[in-house]
């Protein structure tokens, strides 16, 4: 996008100084700032593309140290975003942001939407197709995307998941067809922009699935397992466990585990695999140690629920951490099952 000589908002300004720094110094600035700060920074940069020179040279005398001399860079667009996250939060998770930013660069037309109801929404998706549900999904935030999954039944919600996942782009006006027609249903006040587009794939089913509970989320997986063995082993292997706690720094261990009770904490370490008990235990104090083996040992035989509800107390803590950008998790393998 090219801009006229005008007034620019704030993020307008701050997006056009982060052009003019090198891809080190700018990654420096962004790591100062949490993900989310960062996604919405780095989507002007996307939308800005070229800029008028005197433009980002006014941007620039609001900043008095860095209004030097030299040629100023006037272009953005996604090469530069993607460079810039990359440098700033590792390939990975400049794949996520820049998956989010892709699939809401032309609009939000379902913007409309996020202050609706979980269960209003669902009652108005109800008579849809799992396409058009799966449509409607994917632009929603994972969290209220996950709630309204789990309002249908477990048919629909596999039919729903599958068609996420496989998903491809839709076209702006396809979307817009949709959110026009979804508007009117929902008696939205605010009509959604025109253009659109959206990405499924297996990432943004992973992050709905995540944040479904423990039964949704079991249930889902083995249906779809049924269906598509090929499909369902993928989506498992990108999702986040409790094993994936053997894949944090030792310090970020310690920031997860700082808020869990040691009830709970020793629930999920029942039957855990050995590699998962002993970072839990050599991230804990002495005397918190000593708590959770006594907890242990005095728990004797558990229900699976139990102990699957406790593990999904702890992957709530690692993905909200994660989500803040406070920790970031290598994705490991799936642990056992069992308990004892």
């Amino acid at each position: 996008m090219s801009l006229a000589p005008t007034s620019l908002t704030g993020t307008q300004k701050a997006a056009m100084v982060l052009m003019q720094l090198d891809k080190e110094h700018a990654a420096a600035v962004l790591k100062q700032m949490s993900e989310a700060e960062a996604e919405e920074l780095v989507a002007e940069v996307v939308r800005l593309q070229r800029v008028d020179p005197d433009l980002a040279e006014e941007a620039l005398s609001e900043f008095h140290g860095l209004s030097s001399s030299g040629r100023r860079r006037t272009r953005g667009g996604m090469d530069v975003a993607i460079g810039l996250l990359e440098s700033s939060f590792g390939a990975e998770r400049a794949a996520g942001v820049v998956g989010r930013l892709a699939s809401t660069a032309a609009g939000k037309s379902f913007e409309f939407l996020d202050t609706v109801e979980a269960g209003q929404i669902q009652a108005v998706l109800e008579s849809e197709l799992p396409q058009t549900i799966a449509l409607v999904l994917a632009h929603l935030r994972p969290e209220n995307a996950s709630a309204v999954l789990a309002g249908f039944d477990a048919s629909t919600r596999l039919d729903v998941a599958q068609c996420i996942a496989t998903m491809g782009s839709a076209t702006p006006e396809a979307v817009s067809v949709v959110a026009e027609t979804i508007k009117i249903r929902a008696g939205a006040v605010a009509a959604p922009n025109k253009a659109s587009a959206v990405i499924g794939g297996i990432q943004p089913l992973v992050e709905i699935i995540n944040r479904a509970d423990v039964t949704t989320e079991r249930e889902l997986l083995e249906s779809l397992e049924n269906r598509d063995p090929a499909l369902a082993e993928e989506v498992r292997a990108r999702m986040l466990t409790f094993a994936d706690i053997v894949n944090l720094e030792r310090r970020d261990v310690q920031q997860v585990l700082r808020g869990i009770d040691s009830a709970v904490l020793a629930l999920a370490m029942k039957g855990a695999a050995d590699a998962v008990v002993a970072v839990i235990r050599s991230n804990v104090s002495e005397r918190n140690r000593e708590l959770l083996d006594d907890e242990i040992r005095n728990a004797g035989a558990v229900r699976l629920s139990q102990v699957e509800e406790a593990r999904a107390e702890v992957v709530r803590a690692i993905r909200d951490l994660e989500a803040d950008g406070v920790i970031v998790i290598q994705r490991g393998e799936e642990e056992d099952e069992y308990v004892n």
